[in-house]
């Protein structure tokens, strides 16, 4: 790709195939209301636990408070997990093959009980873990900020010191990229499950 040096890549939607309704449902089984508006809502606890503001074992308390329900922190955390589902191998293939060519970076909006079971359960090909895929990865909940908001992308350019005229952000969310292109960083947008290893051929 001409020009470019740098990749930020999402991880969610992108790397990771996702089946949110499966989490949707597992959370009203358990009797939380409203349960798409509040995943939604930047203001409560699904977005907090994202933004790092609060603790995983804050939000699992918070699920019960909701649910006014005695559920243990397995059921909390498999319901939140549902929605995650397999990275294909050729995308783990691929993001070595990248990383040998280009600065790559993981930029995601995630929580420690999804990244977690990430680290365990995504990244395990051909002996590999999360970070032989990456030159540097960025999770929210650990800097405190979320995409679509432009600190994160300001955090990240500083951060790694890389142009973001050099840079290509891929982000399945069109919100995250008109921030990224309001900042100078050349965008794409992937559909649900897309191969976009063509942007590289």
């Amino acid at each position: 790709m001409e020009g470019i040096k740098n990749l930020i890549i999402d991880f969610g939607g992108v790397i990771i195939n996702l089946t949110r309704n499966r989490c949707v449902e597992a959370f009203e089984n358990f009797g939380v209301p409203d349960v798409r508006d509040r995943i939604l809502n930047s203001k409560d606890l699904f977005m907090q636990i994202e933004m790092g503001t609060i603790t995983s074992a804050e939000f699992r308390d918070g699920i019960r408070h909701l649910t006014r329900q005695h559920l243990t922190d397995r059921q909390i955390d498999a319901a939140w997990i549902a929605m995650l589902d397999d990275v294909p191998a050729y995308k783990l293939d691929l993001l070595m093959e990248l990383r040998s060519k280009y600065n790559t970076m993981l930029l995601s909006n995630t929580n420690e009980i999804h990244w977690l079971w990430a680290e365990k359960n995504s990244f395990a090909h051909n002996g590999h873990q999360a970070g032989d895929f990456f030159n540097k990865i960025y999770l929210s909940y650990e800097l405190n900020m979320v995409k679509p908001n432009a600190d994160i992308f300001e955090y990240v350019l500083q951060d790694a010191a890389i142009d973001p005229a050099e840079t290509l952000f891929i982000d399945d969310a069109i919100p995250n990229c008109r921030t990224a292109e309001a900042l100078g960083i050349r965008t794409y947008a992937p559909q649900p499950r897309e191969d976009w290893s063509h942007l590289f051929r």
